[in-house]
């Protein structure tokens, strides 16, 4: 008898370890570790990954459960990623099912549907019930909750005339059309034909036709074109025998429109090197972490394609990660214009549809690239020869709930499984890996360049409050207007860029002061001009803008800061001639709109493109030659050690949207405070000088890179409680870790309240600390066990993105 050991789809602490479970004899030639089982868990079915086969078990056989059925013939996991999911389990300290889960589309992820199921004869039942089993002996249970029946329900399943079972569907299902496969008998379809009377030309007519297509599989728009008839009349010829209808599988085409062919251009001197240590790497089988650090438009894209195609050519495959937002349409295309069908592409702007084909084109071997957000770093890829991170510094390479992990340590724990080579690539690395690069633990490959040789743009700051003093209230300096004036004169395109949504940042009472809080978060309501409303951006509370104030019945409501909305509305007064598209979270709600509106900017259907952060990254349009900033504080002063790093990346990143042709570019940053060294040396776009002076602040405040950070946070509804539970953590970790960690707090989160549960935190913070990791786990444990049943919850992050 062979044993399969199954870990099920249930977060929670006891049952975090694989499960025996007896192979039925009719599946032992089809189980295999990785793939989808539904398995008897205490009274229900549910679903469970197969990771081990064995042929003993401690489990005495009159308690070993059989699995009920088997979901997939083939393994949706490879052997690789089970051991991955092992290695994610213990580094971000989450459920193993998690991590399973982490890696397969949303689309195989089950979901659990109650059904009825009918074991009397109709007539046994309560009256009420009586016409749901008319037509089927399985009922969804919905059903009867909508019908208000639940009563009647109850009393058939205790008279045992009706039972409940829990049924696994996937989300997920594989698209079918329909085609007509004709006959391949000649003689049949001669029969049918002198059959048919001479009033049936038609129908003989559509039959002459299928005898030359005999056994052909044919789309039914097809046949009604060649033989100029209608359904009506193949119907009818099917009846006779003639064909039959089939399905068919195919894959859903995310791709809007198609790509013309590109070929791969001469590469710099720079490029030229550093493509060839990474070539190097991969003829060597070496995993090595290369940190591609060039300039805005140096050409890091170029190498990659190129990288790419040498990984083909060796029958390898190749994974590409770019961040979330920078996903444009512009980026994919690029590499299906070298590669075509090889490509697939896998990020949430997909529907669930189209993202279970993308992974399937990957398990089926379809494809030899892919290209993706941040959950692509797990493509089924079993023979992979290259994995590329492009701006690696993108703190969306985090995963923000369990299991947290950082697809830049996925990606170099692959590249060591497959001995192959990782790419970090980026204009502003994040100081953590330049100081790698630095302590050779990564290779540093220099861009210095823009591969045209075109130079940087030009950047000029302006300081905001010279524009006060001169009585300019507007939230455009006036050299960014005359710049903006001149670009629609000469029918060049602007670039403006506000890192932040909604039409203004919060509505204040003047009279009293009151800032308008969200009721579940300690947080001010953005106001959203198009629906009048105010809305949180955390929980998605919502409510109309009040008249008066709640506190102090003043109509005196002022809105403060500056949202996109209102300063598409601002450039509409000033600039009444000027096409304007705005690019934010509220105006690509519809899937498609992201590319649509980079579609018309492209085609220069637009003047200027106003947008946040989506607008930073990736973008390559030779027309653009003014970039503005409109106000380079919002992302300074958040109480953030990273606050500086962030907003040097992101000026810089927008000021590479700028010239990246023939026309020269300008760039024009609004600030409140010119003299900080970030926004000083991304205006040269210097970033070494800049990495020099970051370094030395984060010496002296013990951050990373020279420390590592991990956050413990404890969340409750009662301030108190929450308060209680932070210190036990607090006293824990003192307790069980050495005298080189210094453990921070308890302290309150940066946002107290949020989703109406208080929130404290400790941050440890460590260079070596061998008792780190089996002290969290200990510390989950005791959580999982004991607090948990007090409505604690207990998060761990280590290495976050925020703290």
């Amino acid at each position: 008898m062979k044993i399969a050991e199954v870990i099920v789809d249930v977060s929670a602490y006891p049952v975090d370890r694989p499960f025996d479970y007896s192979i039925p004899e009719a599946l032992e030639e089809l189980i295999e570790c990785g793939c989808r089982v539904q398995v008897p868990f205490g009274n229900r079915n549910i679903l469970g990954f197969v990771v081990a086969i064995k042929n003993e078990t401690e489990v005495p056989l009159d308690k070993l459960k059989p699995i009920s059925t088997l979901l997939d013939i083939e393994p949706v996991l490879t052997g690789e990623m089970l051991e991955l999911a092992k290695w994610m389990k213990r580094e971000t300290i989450a459920y193993e099912i998690d991590c399973l889960q982490a890696m397969i589309p949303s689309a195989l992820r089950a979901k659990y549907e109650k059904m009825v199921l009918l074991e009397t004869d109709v007539e046994n039942l309560e009256e009420a019930l009586k016409p749901f089993f008319q037509h089927s002996t399985k009922v969804p249970y919905k059903e009867f909750e909508k019908h208000n029946l639940l009563i009647p329900l109850k009393k058939g399943l205790r008279e045992k005339h009706l039972s409940i079972e829990n049924v696994v569907k996937q989300k997920g299902q594989i698209k079918e059309i329909r085609k007509v496969k004709i006959s391949e008998d000649h003689k049949q379809l001669q029969k049918i034909h002198d059959n048919l009377s001479n009033r049936a030309k038609k129908q003989k007519q559509m039959l002459l036709w299928m005898q030359q297509h005999a056994g052909a599989i044919i789309e039914p728009e097809e046949i009604y074109k060649e033989t100029e008839s209608s359904p009506q009349v193949l119907h009818a010829v099917m009846e006779l025998g003639a064909a039959q209808f089939v399905f068919e599988e195919v894959y859903r085409n995310p791709f809007k429109k198609e790509v013309e062919k590109t070929d791969f251009l001469t590469l710099t001197d720079e490029q030229e090197k550093a493509l060839k240590a990474v070539v190097n790497a991969m003829d060597s089988h070496l995993p090595e972490t290369f940190l591609l650090h060039g300039v805005t438009g140096s050409g890091k894209t170029e190498i990659y394609l190129q990288a790419i195609q040498h990984c083909i050519q060796q029958g390898k495959e190749a994974i590409v990660l770019v961040p979330e937002i920078s996903l444009t349409p512009q980026m994919t295309n690029r590499f299906r214009s070298r590669f075509g069908e090889q490509v697939a592409v896998m990020h949430s702007g997909l529907s669930v549809g189209e993202k279970y084909d993308e992974w399937r084109k990957v398990h089926e071997k379809k494809v030899k690239v892919v290209v993706g957000a941040r959950s692509a770093v797990f493509a089924p890829f079993e023979n992979v020869g290259l994995i590329i991170l492009d701006e690696e510094h993108e703190s969306s390479y985090k995963q923000e709930d369990s299991p947290r992990y950082h697809a830049r340590d996925v990606a170099i724990w692959r590249s060591k499984y497959h001995q192959c080579p990782v790419i970090l690539g980026s204009a502003t690395p994040s100081l953590e890996s330049y100081a790698r690069a630095r302590k050779n633990v990564y290779k540093l490959l220099a861009l210095k360049e823009r591969a045209m040789k075109q130079p940087l743009p030009k950047v000029e700051i302006v300081d905001m409050r010279e524009e006060l003093k001169k009585g300019n209230r507007s939230m455009f300096s006036e050299k960014l207007v005359e710049g903006i004036k001149s670009r629609l004169e000469k029918k060049e395109q602007t670039v403006l860029f506000l890192n932040r949504r909604g039409y203004s940042s919060f509505v204040l009472c003047r009279d009293c002061g009151t800032v308008m809080q969200c009721e579940n978060c300690d947080i001010s309501l953005t106001y959203h001009r198009y629906n009048e409303r105010l809305k949180c951006h955390y929980c998605g509370f919502e409510q109309p803008v009040p008249t008066i104030c709640p506190e102090c019945g003043s109509d005196h409501i002022r809105y403060f800061g500056t949202g996109t909305q209102k300063v598409e509305e601002e450039l509409t007064k000033l600039f009444p001639e000027a096409r304007v598209l705005r690019m934010d979270v509220d105006t690509t709600k519809r899937k498609g709109s992201h590319e649509a509106i980079l579609e018309d900017f492209g085609a220069g259907k637009a003047d200027i493109l106003l947008g946040t952060q989506m607008i930073a990254k990736g973008l390559d349009f030779p027309n653009i030659t003014l970039v503005g900033v409109l106000s380079a504080d919002t992302s300074l002063h958040l109480p953030d050690f990273r606050s500086a790093e962030r907003t040097f990346q992101l000026l810089t990143q927008v000021s590479g949207r700028a010239g990246r042709a023939e026309k020269p570019g300008e760039v024009i940053i609004q600030t409140y405070t010119p003299e900080h060294y970030a926004i000083q040396f991304a205006k040269e776009q210097l970033y070494e000088p800049f990495y020099e002076r970051e370094m030395m602040m984060r010496h002296a405040a013990d951050y990373p890179p020279y420390y590592y950070i991990a956050l413990v946070q404890v969340s409750h509804e009662d301030l108190l409680v929450a308060a209680d539970y932070a210190k036990k953590c607090a006293d824990y970790l003192r307790s069980n870790l050495s005298f080189n960690a210094s453990i921070i707090g308890p302290t309150t989160a940066g946002i107290v309240r949020l989703q109406n549960r208080y929130r404290y935190q400790c941050l440890i913070k460590y260079k070596i600390e061998p008792n780190l990791i089996p002290t969290f786990l200990q510390l989950m444990k005791i959580y999982r066990t004991e607090w948990i049943k007090k409505g604690i919850v207990l998060t761990i992050d280590i290495n976050p993105s925020l703290i």
